[in-house]
């Protein structure tokens, strides 16, 4: 993987930061005040620089309404838009396709995209907290994560206010050996629980589901928003 820079070009190319106060994240000038998340940031992104693996799960109200669920990795939050939301059920398969990479100052993005700007649409972090990598090779030897993603499966424990437990990510389409990038369209991954604790909750309502970070739903950010 390549540093920041390279890592986020996808992700500012496609945002104009002055309009969205989405986090630009380095190599990029927001032209604007701060993000939605702008009070925390700077913490969360020494923390995350620190030694401990972030993960963060958002739910987004786009053009369709999904989960995000995003895993440090080196410099970056590694991306996948899973529709249905990761479940606490081994049984279920979860649709998880990449997207582009987000700078670490994403975790704690809450607000409201504008219209008009890709991804437009309400965000709030339905959990957020640490993760174990746990791949290992057929010796038994761990095996670096980020090289575990490139090689399509990964296996890792989370530690977050809503979700416990081992999950792996099995990349089934594209990829490396398919011919598409790292998120191409033609790319996807299933997301499944492999083992827990039992404390994991269900996948909730979306419209309903309370953000980790500051107990609001989608609709009570998008009307704080409106009002602001």
């Amino acid at each position: 993987m390549g540093g920041e820079g390279d890592g986020l070009r996808d992700y500012h190319g496609k945002r104009d930061f002055g309009r969205t106060g989405e986090p630009a994240g380095p190599g990029e000038s927001t032209g604007g005040g701060e993000s939605a998340g702008g009070g925390e940031c700077a913490g969360r992104g020494e923390s995350a620089g620190g030694g401990e693996h972030r993960f963060v799960v958002q739910i987004h109200d786009a053009s369709t309404l999904h989960f995000d669920f995003r895993l440090q990795v080196g410099d970056v939050l590694r991306s996948w838009s899973v529709p249905k939301g990761p479940s606490g059920d081994p049984s279920d398969k979860r649709l998880a396709v990449p997207t582009e990479d987000h700078p670490l100052e994403y975790e704690d993005f809450e607000g409201v995209i504008p219209a008009g700007e890709y991804g437009g649409g309400t965000v709030i972090v339905w959990d957020r907290g640490t993760y174990e990598p746990l791949s290992h090779d057929r010796r038994g030897r761990p095996v670096d994560f980020a090289e575990s993603l490139e090689r399509g499966h990964a296996r890792f424990r989370l530690h977050g206010a809503k979700l416990h437990g081992e999950y792996a990510l099995t990349r089934f389409r594209g990829g490396r050996d398919g011919g598409a990038g790292r998120a191409g369209e033609d790319t996807a991954w299933l997301l499944v629980k492999t083992a827990g604790d039992g404390r994991d909750h269900g996948t909730p309502d979306p419209r309903r589901a309370r953000s980790a970070r500051t107990g609001r739903t989608l609709g009570r950010v998008a009307a704080e928003e409106r009002t602001a």
